[in-house]
């Protein structure tokens, strides 16, 4: 999804241009640390005190140059417009979150609202389309028939979450002036791996293998998660 995502911004914006970037829902701040290093401006906006404190942990690691490009605000993704000015940033994340809340409208206009006009806006959710895929290739036949026709699944945590279609996401996307520009599916061939599976000797195969499922139709429409790019009007 990385290489995903610098696609996008290196097709939208003049390299070495230093972007501003809101990443609601970080998490312990893999992607934020990650765009910071580039060279981005980037603010995380996270509710879990200890993702905030494991955030806060690697970023005082990093050089000071890179720590003082990031700050880190524990908050609710919801309350954006309490932290921020509409149209504050040029790139807004927020990935792995929609799962989570049970109704995504408001906090998807929300995040609209914090582009700039012409700003991105990434979003990472499990894909509502493919949800029978991974109890049909473990052979969990009645689980599979189960989730043909629904959007919530029990994740690897054990919560009951959701997933989002896209044509859904679509209609969404366009409703909050930041239509659908570009979508790639993840994790395509390894969603069936177990947690703590090590990475393969030919890691950088199976990389190029999901990189271009990722793009590819009939592949991504079957990928485990979505990854939506939206434009700000």
């Amino acid at each position: 999804m990385a290489r995903q995502l610098d696609e996008q911004i290196v097709g939208r914006y003049p390299v070495g241009q230093r972007l501003r970037v809101l990443d609601v829902g970080m998490g312990q701040g893999t992607q934020a640390l990650r765009l910071v290093r580039a060279g981005h401006q980037v603010t995380g906006l996270e509710q879990d005190s200890t993702m905030v404190a494991a955030a806060r942990e690697a970023l005082s690691a990093e050089p000071e140059g890179i720590r003082e490009r990031m700050r880190i605000i524990e908050g609710d993704g919801r309350d954006t417009g309490v932290h921020f000015l509409p149209g504050s940033f040029d790139v807004v994340l927020c990935h792995g979150v929609l799962m989570y809340v049970e109704e995504p409208d408001p906090l998807l206009a929300g995040l609209a609202r914090m582009l700039a006009p012409g700003g991105l806006l990434s979003l990472l959710v499990r894909n509502g389309d493919a949800l029978a895929m991974r109890p049909g290739l473990a052979g969990d036949w009645a689980g599979a028939l189960g989730a043909f026709d629904t959007t919530a699944y029990r994740n690897r945590l054990g919560l009951d979450v959701r997933a989002d279609r896209l044509s859904t996401l679509t209609a969404t996307l366009a409703g909050i002036g930041a239509p659908l520009q570009a979508w790639y599916g993840v994790r395509v061939f390894t969603d069936t791996a177990s947690d703590g599976t090590e990475a393969p000797a030919d890691v950088e195969a199976l990389l190029a293998c999901e990189e271009r499922a990722g793009r590819t139709d009939p592949y991504r429409g079957v990928a485990a998660l979505l990854h939506l790019c939206g434009v700000r009007g």
